[in-house]
Parts: structure tokens; C-alpha cells; sequence
């Protein structure tokens, strides 16, 4: 089957191949076709060595699709049903899950050290354990759920992370409520994900802050108040709080560097929500005294800081009811082939989401 593979840390181009092999299907496991994937910001930076992953790998992780085949013991799921892959299960057993926050379940990361594709010349893996930019995929049952008749491939594929991270991080982590100020650094996907959360909680005012002026123009129609470039925030701080602070800031980058600028935007009492996925050798540095004289609450976000299957479901109903705008999301489709056209896009932030089509 075809599948785009990067065979090296820090390429910055994958190649389209055609010999790829989709392994390890069995008990507890089931075959994907998957028919839309997203590109997501973490791929980029899985390619770059950012984010942890051996390779050579086939990216992606936000995807959707029909199951082909289910292995021995999968009750739950059958071939034909539409599903779309989480990358992140829970397994309803460990600990974090016992204690109900299943978005830190490490059962999923067991996978992501087991090769999930071979070529003629060995072993491939998979993004996060999955790897969607690939006709097709083998995953464990409980990274296959079950979506609705009525939910595009395309639109599943975007609640499979990007959506369900932003607004989570709204609506789950920060708890916003309404009548606050809000700022969210960083408005690709994710960051007008966030904006939309915000927008449904009733934030007074929500300001995206980005460098690249049609993510800005992006952001206003999603429910964004104020669209800036990063040098007009500290006016913005100064004309919208009177200089104390927003209430809550977003960080939906990933850097060091960003982190410290949302943290000196939020209020003393305020909120930072860390959404971006950065590395593991970006210190964010804090004085002792600052850190405890400003009370301001980091609250790292993963994966939206909430029961997955249930942001799910909630994303499904929120985009039922036109409360909010999903399709908008998806800037550019491409097929597989033109994979490198739109890795290209999401590095010069031309695109908000790119669905590849497969």
C-alpha cells in the first residue's frame, strides 16, 4: 500500500512509497482504512526530533476511516463501522485512569516503541503508535472509536486531535468563565480551536496573538475580539486590563520563549494553560519569588485535560448544533501525493488545517 515515511530525524521532506505493509494485526487489534487525516503541527516536530519518535516513521495521528478487519476478542467494533484513531486510549485500568484523568494513560505510549509498518528493507514505525498518513493502519481496538453517519471523514479526523486539544484546554483545563479576558498565543488549528472554547464559555474578550497576518484574520472569524501581532501585545495588556493581566493565557506554541511572554501577560491570580507540545531541552525559567508572589497557576494541557471519548461526543454535538465551526477549520486538502505541498503550507502558517485525502 502507499505511505508517506520520513527516513530520517530531521528531514524535512517524506517520500511516498508504494511497498509499505500495515503489521502486528491480531487479537485486540483491528485494520483501519483510513480515508482523511489531518496535518498536525506535532508531526513537523516529530520530523525535527522535537517530540521523541524513532524512525524511519510514517507520520500523522489525526485520522479517520472504516475498519476493514477486526482481530480475535474485539467485540466492541466490526468491519464496515466508521471510526476515528486516538492516538492516545485509555486502557480504564492504571491509575490515572482509576483516578478518571485519562488523558495521562501511558498505555498507548506501549505501542509507540512497536514497529506498525515493514518495507522490503525493514521495519517501519508509526507516529505515536498510530501513523494515518497511510491507506492503511493496524492499531489497538481502543484506538478505534466509533463516530456517527452524519460525521464527515474529514471532520472526524480533526476532533481525532486537534480540535479535542483546543477545546479542551478552554473548556476543561482552564474552566474559563464568563465575562473573562483571554489571550491565546500561537493560532494555527489548535490555538482557534481554543478560540471557539473560549467563545462558547463567554469570554469578554479573546485576543489571538500570532505572526502571520491570515492566521490573525482566521482567528477574528472564529470568535477572536482582537487580533494582534506579538509586538502589540503589551498594549493590548496595557489598553484591555489597564496593565494587570489577562485572566487567562493560552500558550499554544510549544517554546520556552512564548511561555514566559503568556506568563507575564496573565494577572497575578491568573491563568497560563500550556497547549503546545515543545521539547524536552526548552527550560522555561521562573524565579522562586515571582512564582510565589504572583500566584498565577501553570496548568500544562494534554490532549485537552479530559476524558477523551467524552470531548469526543461533546465536539460532535457542538458542531450538530452550529455552535461550532469545524469544516472552517480545514484550509487545504491535498491527496498523499502532494504530502511535502502541504508540510511546506503548515511551516509557513498558509494553512490553519490541511486534510489529506486518501
Amino acid at each position: 500500500m502507499r505511505a508517506a515515511v520520513l527516513h530520517e530525524i530531521g528531514q524535512d521532506k517524506l517520500e511516498v512509497l508504494d511497498d509499505v505493509e500495515a503489521v502486528g494485526f491480531g487479537p485486540g487489534k483491528v485494520r483501519i482504512r483510513v480515508r482523511a487525516t489531518g496535518l498536525c503541527h506535532s508531526d513537523l516536530s516529530a520530523m525535527g526530533g522535537v517530540l521523541p519518535q524513532p524512525a524511519p516513521f510514517v507520520p500523522g495521528h489525526e485520522g479517520a476511516g472504516e475498519i476493514v478487519e477486526v482481530g480475535e476478542g474485539v467485540s466492541r467494533l466490526k468491519a464496515g463501522d466508521r471510526v476515528v484513531v486516538c492516538w492516545l486510549p485509555a486502557c480504564g485500568a492504571c491509575p490515572a485512569c482509576k483516578r478518571g484523568q485519562t488523558e495521562l494513560c501511558l498505555a498507548g505510549f506501549v505501542n509507540a516503541g512497536t514497529p506498525n509498518f515493514k518495507r522490503p528493507g525493514g521495519d517501519v514505525f508509526g507516529f505515536a503508535g498510530t501513523g494515518t498518513f497511510t491507506e492503511e493502519v493496524v492499531v489497538d481496538a481502543g484506538c478505534a472509536v466509533p463516530i456517527p453517519d452524519d460525521v464527515p471523514f474529514d471532520i472526524a479526523a480533526l476532533i481525532g486531535c486537534g480540535v479535542t486539544t483546543g477545546l479542551g484546554a478552554a473548556l476543561n483545563t482552564a474552566d474559563l468563565e464568563a465575562g473573562s479576558s483571554v489571550a491565546v498565543i500561537g493560532c494555527g488549528g489548535v490555538g482557534i480551536s481554543v478560540i471557539q472554547g473560549a467563545r462558547l464559555r463567554g469570554a469578554a474578550e479573546i485576543v489571538a496573538v500570532d505572526p502571520i497576518e491570515s492566521r490573525r484574520e482566521s482567528a477574528l472569524k472564529f470568535g477572536a475580539t482582537r487580533a494582534i501581532a506579538p509586538g502589540e501585545l503589551p498594549d493590548a495588556k496595557q489598553r484591555i486590563t489597564a496593565g494587570e493581566g489577562f485572566d487567562h493565557v493560552f500558550e499554544v506554541v510549544g517554546k520556552s520563549a512564548t511561555a514566559r511572554t503568556a506568563y507575564d501577560n496573565t494577572r497575578r491570580g491568573g491563568t497560563l494553560v500550556v497547549v503546545g507540545a515543545g521539547a524536552m531541552d526548552d527550560f522555561l525559567q521562573l524565579n522562586m519569588f515571582e512564582l510565589f508572589f504572583d500566584e498565577k497557576r501553570i496548568l500544562p494541557s494534554m490532549y485537552g485535560g479530559g476524558d477523551v471519548l467524552r470531548s469526543y461526543e461533546r465536539t460532535i454535538a457542538l458542531w450538530r448544533a452550529g455552535r461550532i465551526d469545524l469544516a472552517g477549520l480545514i484550509t487545504h486538502r491535498v491527496p498523499l501525493a502532494d504530502i511535502n505541498e502541504a508540510l511546506d503550507q503548515m511551516r509557513t502558517g498558509t494553512a490553519l488545517r490541511t486534510c489529506i485525502e486518501l
